[in-house]
């Protein structure tokens, strides 16, 4: 097993994941919409990154999420993660519901649908994934469960 990076381990420790679920996850949206992309609540991003709002399924509510994602062939990829916790994230759960969300990248804001990717496509991205992620092999040992991968496909306006 390769030895994790300086930066994977201090973004994957208990400490690190308690601030980003509990602290990060509620200002970055915010933060990131606000300055169009620009910066987190870490500052800049360390890599590509989309806040994506969306429906909630039970609620009806808007419901905002901050994600590291992966651009592939001109459509993004978020990962359900959740940082390696065993349960599945609620977002995923709203995406299932109602796929229409609205994607704030960099420089852009834009009409989105999400779909889930087939267990053979999320095969075909997944190494991408870990390469452009690094904390995902982090996340992917601790998960134990199948982590599900979204495409989000632009929506013309």
């Amino acid at each position: 097993m390769p030895r994790e990076s300086l930066l994977v381990r201090l973004t994957t420790n208990p400490v690190s994941s308690w601030l980003i679920r509990n602290v990060a996850s509620r200002v970055d949206p915010v933060l990131f919409r606000a300055t169009n992309g620009r910066l987190t609540c870490f500052g800049p991003p360390a890599m590509p990154m989309v806040t994506i709002t969306m429906r909630g399924r039970r609620s009806g509510r808007q419901r905002s999420v901050h994600l590291a994602c992966v651009e592939h062939g001109g459509e993004s990829l978020v990962v359900a993660s959740a940082m390696g916790q065993q349960r599945h994230p609620g977002w995923r759960y709203n995406l299932e519901a109602d796929p229409e969300v609205e994607v704030q990248g960099r420089g852009e804001r834009y009409r989105a649908r999400a779909e889930a990717l087939s267990s053979a496509e999320k095969r075909a991205v997944w190494d991408e994934i870990r390469r452009v992620i690094p904390q995902m092999n982090v996340y992917e040992r601790r998960a134990q469960r199948d982590i599900r991968v979204f495409r989000l496909k632009r929506i013309a306006a």
